[in-house]
């Protein structure tokens, strides 16, 4: 999916829109204050950033680095109403999203569609739950895209 917006605008309006997962809540013992320390860390779409890897980078061991970042998104509450009903969906949770800039300076995204990873499971209660996963990372696209044009103009 093409984005008009430039990467760096992108990327740090995406990356500001999402909550942070804080790894340590997971060394309470009380469930309750977990869900409700998870609860507080959604950004946008109840979606926060496990992880950002530069894969742009990368290239720099070829001689010629790129832009383009991988996030590693989702919200583990949300994973946890899937992996319930079919554990085999932790394959897939968290998701995987690329933002990388073309040759000719245009910003895309890439992401293998929810609704599609985890309806290989046939569980209709993981498919429900998948599908509301694709409106929540559209709907982030499509915010981040909209904050970064503003910015920029």
């Amino acid at each position: 999916m093409e984005i008009n917006a430039d990467f760096k605008g992108f990327t740090c309006t995406f990356e500001l829109l999402l909550g942070n997962l804080d790894r340590s809540v997971f060394n309470e013992t009380d469930p309750s204050m977990i869900e409700r320390c998870l609860k507080e860390m959604g950004g946008e779409e109840d979606l926060m950033l496990f992880e950002v890897l530069d894969h742009g980078n990368l290239l720099n061991i070829i001689g010629s680095p790129k832009n383009a970042k991988q996030y590693v998104l989702g919200n583990p509450l949300i994973a946890s109403e899937m992996t319930r009903h079919d554990i085999r969906a932790g394959l897939y949770a968290p998701l995987r999203v690329l933002v990388y800039e073309t040759d000719d300076q245009l910003t895309r995204i890439d992401f293998d569609q929810p609704s599609s990873l985890f309806g290989q499971f046939n569980n209709p209660n993981v498919t429900t739950v998948a599908q509301s996963l694709d409106k929540k990372l559209i709907n982030l696209i499509q915010e981040a895209e909209s904050m970064a044009k503003y910015l920029n103009e």
